[in-house]
């Protein structure tokens, strides 16, 4: 089903009109700004589009729609149960085919980057600041080397336990961020964790060419169980990775002890990098009746799961973990299908939260 939407041109006040180098304003979220109608089908996405009244309604319509029938309570119950064969039914199907490099991590996340090599990643000439039409997709600051971790655990020995900036991927699918992060951290004392639902997706990743365990741990974990532990202790993390995967947790799961393990996990100073759904994206309005399983949260139809977030969602499950907002944007696009001429509204979330560092007072 095509969605058709009336497109309205409003200027965006967090995005200034001054011209920067190659026409386009930084990052967050890409620069191509649609500022003239008619040049609508000149590229496949525009970045910052505000939504007008007509559209927010419509939209709310179709979801509530597409939500009247909800799939019986006995078998929602087998989609959680059986998650992880949906999951590795998805890798085995569509292997390392189905979403392209996330070359755009560092352009939005430049945290990423170990502090000594933060500022040094340049897009190649013609690439977009945002994200392509394929991806699912920070502000400019560089980020700041992360304070002391008291390794406090009975750990004598772990996996990249000599690093001195150390990152883990929670949900790394196939390996379309590890290997961008691989290449770039590389010679940089850094080392990469990285885990999924799927032992299918960890073996892709473990049989990848450009796996290196010198600089990668990757290893099978539900982040649901958040009584197993890490391959790494408490505090010991500089960033935690969090792209499109709370969306895909059952909300009966408690997205938010998710993110509460995952925090014990950081250091002070500290940062989550998260990326997901939001409210009204067009996957969410392109559902059918008989696919919600609760409340903006559906079942495709290979069986594997989706929620979509709001913006306030998104900072009461990070903040009442403990952490502090950087940042939390919604992401509203415009991607284009050049040649039907049909134009499609995307929404996602892109958020950024440090764990506070403790002052001592004095007594």
């Amino acid at each position: 089903m095509r969605m058709f939407f009336k497109l309205t041109v409003r200027a965006v006040s967090c995005i200034p009109c001054r011209l920067y180098s190659g026409g386009r304003p930084p990052a967050p979220l890409g620069g191509r700004i649609l500022t003239h109608p008619e040049d609508i089908f000149q590229h496949n996405m525009w970045d910052h589009v505000q939504w007008t009244e007509e559209e927010r309604e419509k939209a709310r319509q179709k979801a509530e729609e597409n939500s009247k029938e909800k799939i019986p309570l006995e078998e929602q119950l087998k989609y959680d149960r059986e998650a992880h064969k949906y999951w590795d039914r998805f890798y085995e199907t569509h292997q390392s085919k189905f979403f392209k490099n996330r070359n755009w991590l560092f352009t939005e996340f430049p945290e990423l980057l170990p502090p000594d090599t933060a500022g040094m990643y340049i897009p190649e000439q013609g690439q977009s600041s945002g994200l392509d039409s394929c991806s699912e997709s920070g502000n400019g600051e560089k980020h700041q080397p992360c304070g002391s971790s008291t390794l406090t655990s009975d750990m004598d020995t772990f996996p990249g336990q000599h690093a001195a900036f150390r990152i883990l991927e929670v949900g790394c699918g196939a390996g379309n961020s590890v290997f961008p992060i691989i290449n770039s951290i590389k010679g940089n004392k850094a080392f990469l964790y990285c885990c999924d639902f799927s032992s299918r997706a960890v073996e892709l990743i473990q049989e990848h060419p450009d796996y290196d365990p010198a600089v990668c741990h990757a290893f099978v974990r539900d982040i649901c169980d958040t009584t197993s532990p890490f391959p790494f202790p408490p505090e010991s993390l500089d960033i935690i990775l969090v792209v499109f995967v709370l969306s895909a947790i059952h909300p009966a799961r408690r997205a938010q002890g998710v993110v509460e393990s995952l925090a014990g996990h950081l250091k002070q100073g500290g940062i989550v990098l998260f990326r997901d759904y939001g409210r009204y994206d067009l996957s969410q309005l392109r559902f059918k009746k008989g696919q919600c399983l609760s409340e903006n949260f559906y079942t495709r139809q290979d069986g594997t799961c989706v929620y979509f977030f709001t913006k306030d969602e998104v900072h009461h499950l990070f903040s009442n973990a403990g952490l502090e907002e950087i940042q939390n944007l919604e992401d509203r696009r415009l991607q284009v299908n050049r040649a039907k001429k049909v134009v499609m509204h995307r929404v996602w979330m892109q958020s950024k939260y440090r764990k506070p560092y403790l002052i001592s007072g004095s007594v």
